[in-house]
């Protein structure tokens, strides 16, 4: 299935959370459409399970194969599943260059990435779905630090996550380790997902 290009702001109120980061889509805490604010279906246990999914995959812009390939890695790992694939997830470098803040979104750290401005220890990578290792530090290239798209993005950055290091001076970002759990969203019940994937 391709990545889905659709509306955003509807996609997020259909899933009932901000893919975003900022709430905006949040302003009718509703589903879209002219029903929306009517409907109060009680949810089945595999709707919740296909829910809380489908909310992980649109939030990081996956696709079902890829989601589910690297589920399937999440699970040889030791350790519990469900918090393991948060950080496969949330160690890929389209995230990590979000997180970092060169980017404002995910798809626009997705963009920079297959554009080839971003570096994984001084060489370029422009596979977004790079996995990064603890210690590694993330940069641009010299002709991309200009960018005006990077300098709004980091003008407007109001948080940096616990497991990430900004040097200014060198415009570039390292990942220290390994989220915790509770660093990570709380709008997420991963163990729905583990079932999902179970059944």
């Amino acid at each position: 299935m391709a990545r889905y290009t659709g509306p955003k702001f509807k996609l997020s109120r259909r899933v009932g959370i901000s893919l975003s980061g900022t709430g905006k889509e949040l302003k009718r805490p509703f589903p879209p459409g002219q029903h929306g604010p009517n409907q109060r279906r009680k949810m089945s246990n595999y709707g919740m399970q296909l829910q809380e999914k489908q909310k992980l995959r649109f939030m990081y812009g996956l696709g079902e194969k890829q989601f589910a390939t690297l589920f399937e890695r999440a699970q040889k790992l030791p350790g519990i599943a469900g918090e393991n694939f948060m950080f496969l997830l949330e160690s890929r470098l389209d995230n990590l260059v979000y997180r970092i803040g060169f980017a404002n979104s995910r798809p626009g750290a997705r963009q920079l990435v297959a554009h080839g401005h971003v570096t994984v220890n001084g060489k370029k990578v422009d596979i977004a779905s790079y996995s990064v290792k603890p210690g590694d530090v993330i940069g641009l290239r010299e002709k991309s630090r200009g960018l005006t798209s990077v300098k709004e993005a980091l003008e407007n950055r109001t948080h940096l996550v616990a497991y990430v290091e900004f040097n200014e001076g060198a415009t570039e970002g390292k990942y220290i380790r390994l989220p915790e759990r509770s660093e990570l969203t709380q709008d997420i019940d991963e163990r729905q997902i583990v079932e999902w994937y179970n059944r």
